[in-house]
């Protein structure tokens, strides 16, 4: 029996989702962790072991250290690259072929949700694979680790590089935010995947779906503040949850 046989899916979410048309799924590190990228806090081994994120995950410890900042993001650049999708991020994508509209929202900065095979995607935090210019933002498609021991500087304007990802004391992107808010206020139906629950304002995003009237539906293996307050708290891994609810929608839908 595989993993998404095995995962009871209660029939009042399947029936509730039977006539949904507007989706949004939310995504955080226990979707990639499964991928085995380890989350942000976890990531620190190595020659990494004696740092915090916060010593690094900042535009102050750029500005201190951009060599090492640099580093330590190409160190996890490696780890993504490295990484496959996991069955969590290909159920998404047939979950997506389901409905009219479906937003996939993801706190994640790796990019598996795309290489899966998700098209519409909102990254609130970024993506690590892209690099982009301090001062203007603009993203550099390409770039050389300079011989000096330096931290890369863009070829054109002589400015520094850096991860296109959300640091500690940073905004999120106004127009993902913007977007993922309007989807969450909008939906019939809002997911929460492999997040903790913790981090805003991500985490507000369930509290517009609620306000509407959506269903709203928790995935995470142990339970978080927003547990109690969801329509359905699913608690197993999403490589297991989500696989089974995608075979018991297609069954509903006929698919």
């Amino acid at each position: 029996m595989n993993a998404a046989a095995e995962f009871p899916i209660p029939g009042s979410l399947v029936e509730a989702l039977a006539g949904a048309r507007r989706i949004v799924a939310m995504t955080g590190a226990g979707v990639s962790a499964e991928s085995d990228i380890p989350t942000f806090r976890d990531a620190m081994t190595g020659l990494w072991a004696r740092f915090r994120p916060e010593d690094l995950a900042t535009p102050e410890a750029f500005a201190r250290n951009p060599k090492l900042v640099w580093d330590w993001y190409q160190w996890r650049r490696e780890l993504v690259a490295a990484a496959k999708p996991n069955p969590g991020h290909h159920a998404l994508v047939d979950m997506a072929a389901l409905f009219p509209d479906f937003l996939l929202v993801t706190q994640n900065v790796d990019g598996l949700h795309q290489r899966a095979g998700s098209r519409d995607v909102v990254e609130l935090h970024g993506n690590i694979a892209k690099i982009k210019r301090v001062g203007d933002g603009a993203t550099v498609e390409s770039w050389a680790d300079p011989d000096d021991g330096q931290s890369p500087r863009c070829a054109e304007t002589g400015a520094l590089l850096r991860p296109d990802v959300v640091w500690f004391g940073e905004a999120l992107p106004r127009q993902a935010l913007a977007r993922a808010a309007e989807a969450a206020a909008g939906c019939d139906a809002f997911f929460s995947i492999g997040t903790s629950a913790m981090v805003y304002p991500a985490a507000a995003l369930i509290y517009e779906a609620m306000g509407a009237g959506a269903i709203t539906v928790e995935v995470n293996p142990n339970a978080t503040a927003q547990s109690a307050e969801v329509s359905f708290s699913l608690q197993g891994p999403a490589g297991s949850v989500l696989p089974a609810l995608a075979q018991a929608l297609k069954r509903r839908l006929g698919r």
